[in-house]
Formats: C-alpha cells, sequence, structure tokens
C-alpha cells in the first residue's frame, strides 16, 4: 500500500476505506447486525477515524454485538469513558449558568445535544457534545456575554449567526475522539437559522418561548426541537460536515413525535408541504433507519421539496454529506440553491468569498489544530483556485483525523 511522506496510504485508499468503514458502523449504530467486519488493518485504523468523526464510538461501545480487531473495544471504551467524563463537566457548567441567568433574571434555551440530554434521550456518556450551544433573544445578547465573562469566558469569533466563547484557561490536546480535558467552548446563538447555501431559513420564531422563564428553558415543543435539528442537518448537508450522531438525534425523538408535532412540523411550510429544506436529511435519517419517519409525512415533505434538490440528494449516502468524504469540492452544496440567481451568488462568494468568510477561515487556520498541519486553509483564494484546478486536494480537517488514527 503506497503512502504519502507522512505514512499515510493514498488519498483515493482513503477514501475507498472511509466509504467502506462509515456506512457500515452506521448501519451497526442503526441496527446491530452480530457479524464481524472483514476489514484489513488499516480499515480497522479507518473505522476509528469514522467513529471520530460521525461522535458514534460511545454509543458503538454499548450497542456492538461483536470484539473486532484486538484494539477497537478498548478505543470504544476509552471513547465512552471520555464523553462520561466531558459530560460530567459539560453539566456542571449548565448547573452554574442556569444559577447565574435566574439570578440575572435571563432566560436561555440549550440547544441541540444539551437538550436531548435533558430530555432523557441520551445517557451520560452516549452522546458527544463539541461544545455548548445557547440562545437568547438578541435584546439580551449584552447580558448574556456579561455573565458568560463573569464565569472566565472570552469571545473568540463572531459569526452571522453565533458567537464563540472560549474559557481564559484554554487549553486543548491532541488525539482521537473526545477529549475531556479539552476546552468546553460555549456558542451563543440569538438566532436559529441557516444558510443554504446563500438563502436565510430562519425558523427562531419557532423556538423562542412566549412566556421564558429566568435561568435555563426548554424548547416549547417536540416539533420546534425537531425543526431545530431538521435545520441543522441540512446546512451540515450543504458543506458535507453531516454526521451519523445528527441522524441518530432525529430517529430518536422521531418516536416521541406524535401526529400533531408533525402536523406541526408540516404547518411551517406552503400547503402544509413542511419547509422545502426538510426532506433530504429526513430522507437520510429513513435510509438507515427504515420506517423512523412516517411515510405520511415524507410524502407531504416531497412535494414541497424543489426537484432538483429532490433528485440530487435521494443518491446521496451519509458519507457523500459528511467529512467521510475526503475531496475538497469547488462548489459543495450548489444544487440546494432556488434559482439562477441563487447559483450565480454562490459561485461568486466562492470565487471571491466576503470579509467575514476569510475571517472566520483565518480564525480557523489560526485555532484548528486540523488547519494548522495542512497548508489549504493558510492560502489564498487564488492558489485554492487553481489547486482546485490542476489537482484533487483533500479536505484538512479529514485527513487530521485520519492521521490521528492512524497514529
Amino acid at each position: 500500500m503506497k503512502s504519502d511522506r507522512k505514512g499515510t496510504p493514498r488519498p483515493d485508499v482513503v477514501q475507498d476505506a472511509l466509504r467502506k468503514t462509515t456506512e457500515a458502523l452506521a448501519g451497526e449504530v442503526a441496527r446491530a447486525s452480530g457479524t464481524t467486519p472483514d476489514w484489513s488493518e488499516f480499515e480497522w485504523r479507518a473505522a476509528r477515524a469514522a467513529a471520530a468523526i460521525h461522535g458514534i464510538a460511545p454509543l458503538l461501545a454499548v450497542s456492538l454485538r461483536w470484539q473486532g480487531a484486538a484494539d477497537w473495544a478498548t478505543f470504544l471504551a476509552e471513547q465512552r469513558a471520555n464523553t462520561t467524563s466531558r459530560h460530567r463537566r459539560i453539566e456542571a457548567l449548565q448547573q452554574l449558568i442556569h444559577s447565574r441567568a435566574r439570578e440575572a433574571g435571563l432566560a436561555i434555551i440549550p440547544l441541540k445535544g444539551a437538550a436531548l440530554h435533558t430530555s432523557g434521550l441520551y445517557a451520560p456518556g452516549e452522546r458527544p457534545m463539541a461544545d455548548l450551544d445557547l440562545l437568547v433573544r438578541g435584546s439580551d445578547l449584552a447580558s448574556a456575554t456579561r455573565l458568560l465573562e463573569g464565569l472566565g469566558y472570552r469571545e473568540t469569533v463572531t459569526f452571522w449567526k453565533n458567537r464563540v466563547f472560549t474559557p481564559n484557561d484554554s487549553a486543548e490536546s491532541g488525539g482521537l475522539g473526545e477529549q475531556p480535558g479539552n476546552n468546553i467552548k460555549i456558542e451563543l446563538h440569538w438566532q436559529i437559522c441557516e444558510k443554504l447555501p446563500v438563502r436565510m431559513t430562519d425558523i427562531s420564531d419557532l423556538v423562542f418561548l412566549t412566556q421564558p422563564h429566568p435561568g435555563l428553558n426548554a424548547y416549547p415543543s417536540h416539533a420546534a426541537l425537531m425543526l431545530h435539528l431538521i435545520q441543522h442537518a441540512a446546512g451540515a448537508m450543504v458543506v458535507r460536515t453531516l454526521r451519523m450522531l445528527q441522524l441518530h438525534d432525529l430517529a430518536l425523538l422521531a418516536e416521541r413525535m406524535s401526529g400533531e408535532d408533525w402536523n406541526e412540523v408540516l404547518r411551517q411550510g406552503t400547503g402544509a408541504c413542511g419547509p422545502w429544506w426538510a426532506l433530504p436529511p429526513l430522507r437520510l435519517v429513513t435510509r438507515y433507519y427504515p420506517g423512523a419517519i412516517p411515510s405520511a409525512v415524507l410524502t407531504a415533505l416531497t412535494r414541497g421539496c424543489p426537484s432538483s434538490l429532490r433528485r440530487v440528494t435521494e443518491r446521496q449516502s451519509l458519507t457523500d454529506v459528511s467529512l467521510s468524504s475526503i475531496w475538497v469540492k469547488a462548489l459543495p452544496g450548489i444544487e440546494w440553491s432556488q434559482s439562477i440567481i441563487e447559483r450565480l451568488e454562490y459561485i461568486a462568494g466562492r470565487v471571491r468569498p466576503s470579509a467575514e468568510t476569510l475571517r472566520i477561515r483565518k480564525g480557523d487556520a489560526d485555532s484548528g489544530a486540523w488547519a494548522t498541519q495542512n497548508k489549504w486553509d493558510h492560502l489564498p483564494q487564488r492558489a485554492r483556485i487553481m489547486r482546485w484546478i490542476i489537482s484533487r486536494p483533500t479536505r484538512p480537517a479529514t485527513m487530521y483525523v485520519m492521521r490521528a488514527a492512524l497514529a
């Protein structure tokens, strides 16, 4: 097996192994088979990378019915222990934020993973959480910022939809998957929206509570949480960072959805067809969890989804829309554009990125371990375009995880 100078096999070999192991492990998360995969030593290493990329190692630690390679079970057990340890830290931080928010008369909604844990869909140690997402109203941003600063956090990055806060005494260690001692970053949101790929989809009004109480609040309904998870998954599909864990979230929550909950989801579209962006994520859920989403819901969503998006995404697998796909693409997610004008706007933004995009990219390149070890995120856009034309560059984040799995 030919390798590069860093000891990693050729990119096409890496891609084949990641696709093979990603799809197999996704199937095991959804429905344990009891059959040990017949993988090479390299493929077992790729399986570690796939499990880390998709956040599913803790789930596999308890659901698998086979042992695998000699150190595979040890890796999964370590990841579950690390996730449990980190969860305890996040839980303590949430309690502290709740106490301070009550004192300040500030209403906050913990989002996504934090809400799923609170609702009992996951036990401690089952679901990794990279950071803690919190939602406040725009008018409360200044108060929320002061609260986080009082807890020893500082704002490090501002995006178009949230602000990222990092502990003042921040520390990061390398390694694969969950590391319990790494920073617990806080993402402070004032709206719930995604760019798909340039059109802004905003569901903030559905998630904000009409009568919140000071401290931490839950989502107003299962439907509101479901819509947020679907929207976030759609955004991840656009930029090809979807994780199997997100599909698992949707499948678990779907079990708690009543008919009225689904009707609330469908009422968000034109003619009770649901949001136009909801079909691709939920159809991907049904690929791995057959029957998880009611057929009547999928039928209604199909009517509301643009035909071009429907055709492209019905052929996609988890690998295609995740970091398990190793190649940099010039126009990822262009199929989500709704018109020629949107396509042209998206292409223009890829050729000549906005000042905000460049600022965010620089922040990633300066702080992310995966970016600091790769030249790609430090290249000017002209050089990137030339690389697209003359070669097939690989995604730095994917290759970083793959090299960590091989180390």
